[in-house]
This record gives C-alpha cells, sequence and structure tokens, in this order.
C-alpha cells in the first residue's frame, strides 16, 4: 500500500467514533480490499470490549477484507446490531456472498444475538440473500428485531429465499420457547413482485409481530397485495404500513381495506401511487369510519381517485383526533388551527366520471405493467372540503426534497392552482410553496442547479434531452416564482439564470412582475 494511502487511511481511521458499546465508521469512504487495509479497524474491534453495535456503511469492503474482519468478530458475542448497509460500492457481485457468509458465519460462531441486521443499499441480487441464508436460519437471528434490506435487488428468486429463511428462523426459535419477534421488516425496491411478495406474506402470517413494513417499488400487483393484506391481519400490533408505488387496483385496495379493520395500532400508512382507485378509496373510506382509531398519516395519493371517492375519504376521517396528515392525489392539505378548520384541496385530471366497467378492470389487473401520468389539463378543476375539526397542526403533501426534478414538479403542481382573485387560495399555496422550496434550499445535500434545469424544462424554457413535455405555463407558476425568488432561502446566483431565461409570452402579467422582481435582485456586473 502507497505511504499516501496509508496516511489518508490513517486518518479516516482517526474520525472513527467509538460511542457507548458501538464502533462505527460510518460514511468514511474506505476502500478496503486486504488483510493489511483493515489492521487498525480489527485492532479496534478485538480491543473493544462489550462491542454491541458495528457500523460499517458507506465503506467498500473486498472480499479478503471481509474475512479478516470476520475472524476478529468470531469472539464478539455481546454484538447486537449490524449496520453493514452501502457496504459493497464498487465490488463485483461475485465477491458479495463469499464476504457476507464470512461475516455471518464469524457471528454464528461467536454466539452473537442479533437485534438489528442493515444489509441495505448493496445491490447483492438473489446470491446475496443466499450468502446471508445460513445466518437468518441461524440461532444468531432467533433474536432479530429488524431486518433492512432496501435496495438490494433481491428479485421473486431472493425473495422466496429469504422468506423460507424466515421460516425456518420462526419455528426453531419457537421449539425453543422463544419465537422469533421480528418488529421491522424493510424492503423497497427489490422487485419482489407478485411471488415474491407472497412468499414473505406467508412469513409475515407465521411471525405476527411486525410493527413497521415498508417495501415500496416492488412491482406488487393486487395478487400479491391480497396476500401482504391477509397477512397483516395476523400481526395486530402493525403501526407503520408503507406499500407505495405498487399496484393495487381496486380488488388489492379493498382486501387490504378488510385487513386494516382488524387492527388497532396502525399509525400511518402509505398507499400513494398504488392505483388504489375509486372503489378501493371507498372501501379504505369505510375502514376509516369504522377503525384505525389512531391513524396519524394516510397517503393514498395519484391512485386515480375521482372527485366524489376523494370526498368520501376527506369526510371519512373528520372523527381522526390524532390525524395529521391527508394526501390525496396532489393534493394540499392545510389544517388550519385558528378555524378549526380542515381545507382539503384535489387536483384532478378528469371530470369525476366513472371508472371503467368491472370487465375491464379485471383485464388490467392482470395485465398492468405501468400507467403513465396524463398531462393535467389547463384548469383542471380544484376540490375545497371544509369539515370542522379541532386541529394544531399545520401541513403539506410530502415531496421528497433529495430529487431535484420531483422538487420541481411539485412546485408547478402546487403552484398551478393559485388565484389572484382567491386569498385564501392562494395563502395556502404560497405557504406549501415556502415549505417545499425552504426545506429544499436549506438542505445541504440539494442539487439546486438541477432544480433549476428541470424547472426550465418544464416551463419550457429550455430543450430536455429526455424529451421531457413541458407543462401548460399558467398564472399561477409565475405568481409563486415572483414569490419564491423574493425568499431568503432562494440564492441569487438562481435569479440570475432565471432572469437569464425569462423570455415567456402566455401570463404576460405574471410573466412581467416577475421579470421586474428579477431584475431588481440581480446582482449588478
Amino acid at each position: 500500500m502507497a505511504s499516501d494511502d496509508v496516511a489518508n487511511l490513517a486518518d479516516s481511521l482517526a474520525k472513527t467514533q467509538v460511542d457507548e458499546g458501538e464502533l462505527s465508521y460510518k460514511g468514511q469512504g474506505l476502500k478496503l480490499d486486504n488483510a493489511q487495509s483493515v489492521e487498525k479497524m480489527v485492532r479496534a474491534i478485538q480491543e473493544f470490549d462489550g462491542l454491541r453495535a458495528l457500523r460499517l456503511e458507506g465503506n467498500t469492503i473486498g472480499v479478503e477484507a471481509a474475512q479478516t474482519i470476520a475472524k476478529a468478530l468470531e469472539k464478539k458475542s455481546d454484538l447486537q446490531c449490524c449496520h453493514w448497509s452501502d457496504m459493497f460500492t464498487g465490488r463485483l457481485r461475485a465477491e458479495i456472498p463469499p464476504a457476507l457468509v464470512s461475516l455471518g458465519d464469524a457471528l454464528i460462531m461467536a454466539g452473537a444475538r442479533l437485534k438489528v441486521l442493515d444489509l441495505s443499499d448493496n445491490a447483492f441480487g438473489p446470491d446475496g440473500v443466499k450468502g446471508i441464508e445460513k445466518l437468518l436460519k441461524s440461532a444468531t437471528c432467533h433474536t432479530l428485531q429488524e431486518l433492512r434490506l432496501n435496495n438490494c435487488g433481491m428479485g421473486i428468486g431472493g425473495g422466496k429465499i429469504l422468506a423460507a429463511a424466515l421460516t425456518v428462523c420462526h419455528k426453531e426459535s419457537s421449539a425453543l420457547g422463544a419465537p422469533l419477534q421480528l418488529k421491522v421488516f424493510i424492503a423497497g425496491r427489490n422487485r419482489l413482485e407478485n411471488d415474491g411478495a407472497t412468499a414473505l406474506a406467508q412469513a409475515f402470517q407465521l411471525i405476527g409481530s411486525l410493527e413497521e413494513v415498508h417495501m415500496p417499488q416492488n412491482g406488487i400487483n393486487y395478487q400479491g397485495v391480497t396476500a401482504l393484506a391477509t397477512a397483516m391481519q395476523h400481526n395486530p400490533q402493525l403501526r407503520v404500513l408503507n406499500l407505495n408505488d405498487n399496484t393495487f387496483t381496486k380488488r388489492g385496495a379493498i382486501a387490504m381495506a378488510q385487513a386494516l379493520k382488524h387492527l388497532r395500532n396502525v399509525q400511518l400508512i402509505n398507499f400513494g401511487d398504488c392505483l388504489v382507485r375509486s372503489e378501493g378509496a371507498s372501501a379504505i373510506s369505510e375502514t376509516l369510519r369504522e377503525g384505525l382509531p389512531i391513524l396519524k398519516e394516510l397517503n393514498l395519493s395519484f391512485g386515480e381517485i375521482t372527485k366524489d371517492a376523494a370526498l368520501e375519504v376527506a369526510r371519512s376521517v373528520q372523527h381522526k383526533d390524532q390525524l395529521e396528515k391527508l394526501d390525496l392525489n396532489g393534493i394540499i392539505i392545510r389544517l388550519n388551527r385558528k378555524n378549526h378548520h380542515i381545507i382539503v384541496r384535489i387536483y384532478l385530471d378528469d371530470e369525476g366520471e366513472p371508472e371503467e366497467d368491472e370487465d375491464e378492470e379485471e383485464d388490467d389487473d392482470d395485465d398492468y405493467e405501468d400507467v403513465e401520468e396524463e398531462e393535467e389539463e389547463e384548469g383542471e378543476k380544484t376540490l375545497k372540503c371544509t369539515l370542522m375539526k379541532p386541529v394544531d397542526l399545520c401541513v403539506f403533501s410530502q415531496v421528497d426534497v433529495l430529487d431535484a426534478s420531483k422538487t420541481a414538479e411539485a412546485f408547478l403542481k402546487i403552484s398551478s392552482v393559485c388565484k389572484e382573485d382567491d386569498a385564501e387560495v392562494k395563502a395556502a399555496v404560497l405557504e406549501s410553496i415556502y415549505a417545499v422550496l425552504s426545506k429544499a434550499f436549506l438542505t445541504p445535500s440539494f442539487q439546486g442547479l438541477s432544480f433549476m434545469s428541470s424547472l426550465l424544462v418544464m416551463l419550457g424554457l429550455l430543450k430536455s434531452e429526455d424529451k421531457l413535455k413541458p407543462v401548460k405555463v399558467v398564472p399561477g407558476h409565475l405568481q409563486c416564482l415572483e414569490h419564491a425568488v423574493k425568499q431568503s432561502y432562494f440564492p441569487r446566483e438562481h435569479v440570475t439564470v432565471l432572469n437569464a431565461f425569462m423570455s415567456l409570452e402566455p401570463c404576460s402579467g405574471a410573466r412581467d412582475r416577475l421579470k421586474s422582481t428579477l431584475q431588481k435582485l440581480t446582482p449588478e456586473s
């Protein structure tokens, strides 16, 4: 190893955090290829009495380095938490399973009793699941409470292997009088699809102790959703259910609604982008009226819900004293403490017409893969439903501000309903715009220039290499942009960029006011 590399490694190791019972190398970007590269780490592990948590996330570990670390773990019987996400960046897929096998075997040999195992963001595929199969079946995981496998590319095969391993773990731990009490299961972005989800549902039904289940973006259709719904009924302590961006259709949504009636501890439900449709939303409304007494958040956004079904959902939550957030198809929710009102505004892509008949939908259930969102038409309808109810919070639709493009899209959707002549609507929109953009620009990792590029493309001021279709510009877009550039969070360099590109012809009044503001704020060269 070159002297500079040794110096860099020594400097990184000097940053190692040692909390009570925890040894952390989190986010140090160490490239650990061989035994020599982990000498100091191994020594630290060996000398750490009572090691209960080891954080290796944000580094990259080769097979030989993993085997050397594993050797040091063979005597660490107190280890309970393995935070090992994002640990194989730049490694060949073939390197990951043997590295995992070495580490797993060491934990078994040590007689450790794990509570947390986090291997998220490792993209190891089905073979990686095989690499932890022995560990998951062993007594080391009989005490497991949290299993985090987000974004691992498991696929259907990996999902089935994982389900079988968890089933064995539960059966063998039960035979010893202390059944597996898994509480948190996270496996988003794994393409589990119906078969993988169904296999896991069978394991969940057996386990019965889950409190949080996160399985977004897995390509699960109504068959898998129905299986998961059945499983959830057998987990009475469930608090969080996140199945965002799967495909329920009405059959899956109705099955899930029936299951939720039996659960009294659910606080957060995320069925956004799940195509629950109006019938599914109505079924969920019935469940809201009859059950879910302590629900705090419900997301049914972008689910092809008509106006009447959305109203039904809104009315069904008025008795929910603990509700803080309701998200319906791109809506803004404003909970006004002073007036004790809930104001719900829903952007509708249609006129509230009935959906296709039963036969057509059943065909869609079987063949559905992706549904592209239709471009919202100018003059889209705004629905306002005011419900008398005491609340004490102001919230808005959740936006992933780490995604600059989605933030720009959210800005345009929210601002599109701003009306100069409706003070109440304008105030609510500007309040939400402020909340979204201030959070974005004050987030250190937010890509401001990417946001500006996306915004300019969507406004038709910049050509997209991806052939992204611009939105139809309405006055609300420019009114809100005029408001945003005046705020202290908005970077001055972005003002200069906007001023240079400002050449819109429609909505001239709003455009001229914005251009005037931009010129005043642009620093003189």
